[in-house]
């Protein structure tokens, strides 16, 4: 990177020839202040070595007394360690005093005295120079003395080890030892420490030497500082120019990591950094001294207005902030650059003497930002919209109808199928597939046309401009295409098709909630219907439209059961013979639900919905729950009548429900209530379209105590085939065959055929829709053991203080219960 350079303006002759002198004597100080540092540092090195030798004399006569004392070799053997330090002193010692002093030798002696490296070149220095110096000669006398010390002790552990090695020293012997011992460690002492403070008093000398040479240095530097300032007074012209390239250069290095230019009064380019080169395709020796319009133009990006007085405007002192919204840098050979522009007017005492601009390429920027914005719409995994972009483009399509004749066309598909590959063959060749099957879509459809990926396996597709019956064709072509695809992975071959629901869009005023909903249940019928198929939504198609109440009813129960808007009625069970009589009671459990605004709904408007959409289990916890805490309550008031027996439906979705066995449980425990006391009734033909789920659902709770009903018996094309599969306790004889028993022969044989199997297996029977005093007789004279029906009891509200009829008593005759046909119809439902 080019930099930009200050000009300069050479200073006087005269200057050096004023203050050289000054020069001379600050390096003489600083020669001499060199050199005390050097000989303090070597001073303290041998303070350090004083101290390494110090420690081996003391260790050694640790261990000789050791070694006197046991005898062991070991504490013979640190001793030889810790004498060898002060002995290869000496050695070094002896050597730097010959007439021709041995540098060598003294190296080797101090290193195994254990001294730093570092320091062993000044020991010699400062030994073999200042020698004869007062303080140094004293040390060195000492040290001579106490070597003497060490060479005594020297010899008197090579008489110890002579005579150790040979047998036990007697004790006299020892004593002797150790007396020497003391005596020549009391010796060597004080002579360590007078070698010691010798050397101290030297560096303390020395220290006060380097200290006043450093304050005579200080001096001549100030009065070399005092006397320049005469000469930084007359050179006032040169602060001046060199204050304008310092603020130059701190204005162009404050914007040096981006693409950084400077110009002149004049308005030409006189400086530019690399990006800047980069920036522009020009080098600065081409672009120096050219005009700024010559090298590029901005350009609004979004109004594509070229800004001309840039540099005018800079020039005359009016700064440029960067905008939040990038400009395009076109360049000569026509290509363009986002970039983001900071401009400032280069002041020098208040005197505009050019201009700098600042240039940040923003192209990764906008790279990021298209990224972004393309991930927003898109499906990563297929490169389709996604389903955000594909609903705004359909809520677009929608509001263009206004005032428009046009159509349009909406297609909803689900793969069929799709998760056997993802099972079998793992996610990688489910996304394999997607990606196939996008691109097949794709080459199927208009030019124009909108294909989308809404999540998972489904896709949506928006043909604009589309009549219904060109809609239709496009349809079938891709849910042929879809089906001839050959698909196979690792060997395996696939079957691929697609279910396709389609609506059109011709009414402006259709929000997008209700067209994509219709598309959805249109897919879904295609589904029922077989897969593999396209089904066309159509406002009369009956299916449909029952399909979109269910769903409709799906948010609506929710609701219901959070506001807990579900109600319980009872209907009595009436024995028919005195044989069967019970201790209180028979009772069966009916459900209705009151809508928002208090008015009841009827059953077959909201179960099959509850059953299609799996929350019929739900619905059967409400039941349980609230029908248990009501027999709670009666049971805890003496003087309501008792109930023997309390019948509950449960839909098929229910006991084939895991859970629900824990939570039955949970339910007896938490309400006290007896399982003998409750009868679950399930439909015939629920229990034989899940026959092994029913069978373990009724032994694990016919273990507790609770008793069974098969309800609808005879409704179902294979119901005595199956009967000897399932332990209930109670046939429930079909209504159907009930109510027109005294009419028909062929109604009263079934009866009498289901009750006589009952007998046969040992169960009890219970007809339904009893609606007269008549059919009461009629079935009592069959041995029918209960009878239930508006001829018996009519339901009422289920609570702790609901009153029942008692046995014998016939309601009187009155206007019909408009829940009649209701709970006949919510029996068929519930199969």
């Amino acid at each position: 990177m080019k930099s930009m350079k200050l000009s300069s303006i050479d200073a006087s002759p005269r200057l050096l020839g004023l203050v050289w002198p000054f020069i001379a004597v600050v390096l003489i100080q600083a020669l001499v202040a060199s050199l005390s540092l050097y000989t303090l540092s070597a001073v303290r090195a041998y303070v350090g070595g004083e101290s390494h030798w110090s420690k081996g004399q003391k260790h050694a006569i640790y261990f000789l007394s050791l070694y006197a004392d046991t005898g062991n070799d070991q504490f013979f053997g640190e001793y030889r360690q810790a004498i060898a330090v002060p002995l290869a002193d000496r050695s070094a010692r002896l050597a730097l005093e010959q007439p021709t002093p041995d540098a060598e030798a003294a190296r080797a002696g101090f290193l195994q005295g254990r001294n730093h490296p570092d320091d062993v070149a000044g020991l010699i220095w400062l030994f073999q120079n200042f020698r004869n110096f007062s303080y140094l000669d004293t040390a060195i006398r000492d040290w001579a003395a106490a070597d003497t010390m060490i060479l005594a002790i020297q010899r008197l552990g090579d008489t110890m080890h002579a005579t150790l090695v040979k047998g036990p020293a007697s004790a006299a012997e020892i004593s002797a030892w150790k007396a020497e011992i003391h005596r020549l460690d009391r010796q060597v002492t004080p002579l360590s420490k007078a070698f010691s403070d010798s050397l101290g008093e030297g560096s303390r000398f020395i220290r006060r030497l380097t200290f006043a040479n450093l304050v005579t240095a200080a001096s001549l530097i100030l009065l070399a500082v005092w006397r320049t300032r005469k000469l930084l007074a007359q050179r006032q012209a040169f602060q001046l120019a060199l204050n304008a390239e310092r603020e130059r250069a701190q204005v162009t290095l404050a914007s040096i990591g981006q693409a950084v230019i400077s110009t002149g009064r004049d308005g030409r380019l006189d400086y530019m950094n690399a990006v800047a080169e980069k920036l522009l395709a020009c080098p600065f020796g081409t672009a120096r001294g050219r005009p700024i319009a010559s090298l590029f133009r901005l350009v609004d990006k979004d109004t594509s207005v070229e800004e001309t007085q840039l540099i005018e405007r800079l020039l005359a002192g009016e700064a440029r902030r960067s905008s939040a919204r990038p400009q395009l840098l076109q360049r000569p050979d026509g290509s363009v650059v986002p970039v983001a522009l900071t401009g400032a007017p280069l002041l020098v005492a208040g005197e505009v003497v050019g201009a700098v601009l600042a240039f940040h390429d923003m192209t990764r920027e906008e790279d990021y930002i298209e990224r972004l914005s393309w991930q927003a719409s898109h499906d990563a995994l297929t490169g389709l919209a996604n389903r955000r972009d594909f609903e705004s483009r359909l809520e677009r399509a929608i509001v263009d109808l206004q005032g428009q004749p046009r159509q349009h066309a909406l297609m909803y598909l689900d793969l069929d199928q799709f998760k056997l590959v993802n099972d079998t063959c793992g996610h990688a060749a489910g996304d394999q597939l997607l990606r196939q099957i996008s691109a097949l879509l794709t080459h199927e459809l208009r030019p124009g046309d909108v294909l989308a990926r809404l999540g998972g396996d489904e896709f949506g597709v928006l043909l604009v401009d589309c009549e219904a019956d060109d809609a239709a064709d496009i349809a079938e072509r891709l849910r042929a295409g879809v089906q001839d695809l050959h698909f196979a992975w690792d060997g395996r071959p696939f079957n691929t098709s697609v279910s396709i629901g389609m609506v059109e869009i011709a009414n402006a005023q259709v929000t997008i909630e209700e067209t994509l909903r219709a598309a959805d249940v249109a897919c879904y019928m295609a589904k029922e219907k077989g897969r593999n198929r396209v089904q066309i939504h159509s406002d009369g198609d009956v299916a449909l439209r029952e399909r979109f109440g269910e769903m409709t009813w799906v948010q609506r129960l929710h609701a219901a059961l959070e506001q807990n808007r579900f109600r319980l009625h009872a209907q009595e069970i009436r024995p028919l013979n005195d044989d069967v009589a019970e201790a209180g009671a028979h009772i069966e459990i009916l459900l209705r639900l009151t809508d928002e605004d208090g008015s009841f709904v009827t059953p077959q408007s909201f179960i099959p919905a509850a059953e299609r959409y799996g929350l019929m289990p739900s619905i059967d916890r409400w039941v349980v729950r609230n029908t248990f805490r009501i027999l709670a309550a009666r049971q805890a008031d003496p003087g309501t009548p008792p109930i023997a027996t309390c019948a509950i439906n449960l839909s098929g979705a229910t006991f084939g429900d895991e859970t629900f066995l824990g939570f039955l449980l949970e339910q007896f425990l938490v309400h006290r209530i007896s399982p003998a006391m409750i009868c679950l009734e399930i439909t015939e033909t629920s229990a034989i379209a899940n026959l092994t789920n029913a069978m373990r659902f009724i032994a694990d709770l016919r273990g507790l105590g609770c008793r069974f009903a098969l309800d609808d018996f005879g409704s179902g094309m294979s119901s005595f085939a199956y009967l000897k599969h399932l332990p209930v306790d109670y046939l429930k004889i079909d209504g159907s065959f009930v109510k027109d028993m005294l009419d028909d022969r062929i109604d009263r044989a079934m009866v009498e055929m289901i009750h006589h199997i009952g007998k046969v297996m040992g169960k009890r029977t219970i007809a339904e829709f009893v609606e007269s005093d008549g059919i009461a007789a009629a079935l009592k004279a069959i041995g029918v053991d209960y009878a239930q029906g508006y001829g018996i009891a009519r339901p009422k509200p289920f609570d702790a203080s609901m009153v029942l009829l008692g046995r014998g008593v016939t309601p009187a005759a009155g206007s019909a219960d408009p829940w009649a046909d209701v709970a006949r119809k919510l029996r068929r439902k519930a199969g």
